[in-house]
């Protein structure tokens, strides 16, 4: 009987493609802050504290880019940015909901 061989993918696995687009630092916050909807740049920076503000706007760059929220930006002086959840990003929620079950849980 022959053995089957085991062939290691070169492409990445799941779990790492999905921390590729929502797991840098500030990423899970970010989402958590624009559950409820729509907030401008200044209301989120003050929603997470610890952010500096090159790494919300890279962050927030990083998951446009990924479609996990959407940038809208009005003809205003100064300019007014919102940002939203798109419906991929909503639909990261239950997760967001669970792991703060599991934190409650065995962390805090």
């Amino acid at each position: 009987m022959a053995e089957k061989k085991i062939h290691k993918s070169e492409s990445k696995c799941t779990i790492q493609q999905i921390l590729d687009v929502i797991g840098g630092k500030w990423s899970m916050s970010i989402i958590y802050a624009l559950v409820p909807g729509k907030l401008r740049f200044k209301e989120l920076e003050r929603l997470i504290p610890g952010i500096s503000t090159r790494m919300l706007v890279k962050e927030l760059k990083n998951m446009e880019a990924n479609k996990i929220l959407t940038r809208t930006v009005f003809a205003t002086v100064p300019p007014t940015v919102e940002y939203a959840l798109t419906e991929k990003g909503v639909k990261l929620r239950p997760i967001l909901d669970e792991m703060a079950k599991w934190g409650e849980e065995y962390v805090a």
